[in-house]
């Protein structure tokens, strides 16, 4: 059961993951953390799982499922998640609110 959260997840990224998805049989969403590090004091994870855990909260559109855990979604609340295609190279990306700075790569922020 998808709960509601502040985090928004664009249109692009959930055709990404669901394209991405459709490739990895035992996979079944994409999970988005937090965690301490990075050049900038936190940085974003990305990993592929298999299924969510039972304190994740759920965002899904079609195909595409993404699970955010409660301590991460305390730092990524009013975020959109993104995935970005230019002449840098394709990404996803994490358009915080919060942070008052962030590193280059796009990954590393601090609040």
């Amino acid at each position: 059961m998808a709960q509601q959260s502040d985090v928004t997840v664009s249109d692009n990224a959930f055709n990404r993951i669901e394209k991405i998805l459709s490739k990895e049989g035992d996979k079944t969403a994409l999970r988005v953390s937090v965690e301490g590090g990075g050049c900038s004091g936190f940085s974003y994870k990305f990993d592929l799982v298999e299924d969510k855990q039972d304190d994740d909260i759920v965002l899904e559109k079609g195909n595409a499922r993404v699970v955010i855990d409660n301590l991460s979604l305390v730092y990524m609340a009013g975020s959109e998640i993104d995935f970005v295609d230019d002449l840098m190279g394709q990404s996803f990306q994490i358009k915080n609110p919060n942070a008052i700075a962030s590193c280059g790569c796009g990954t590393s922020f601090s609040i």
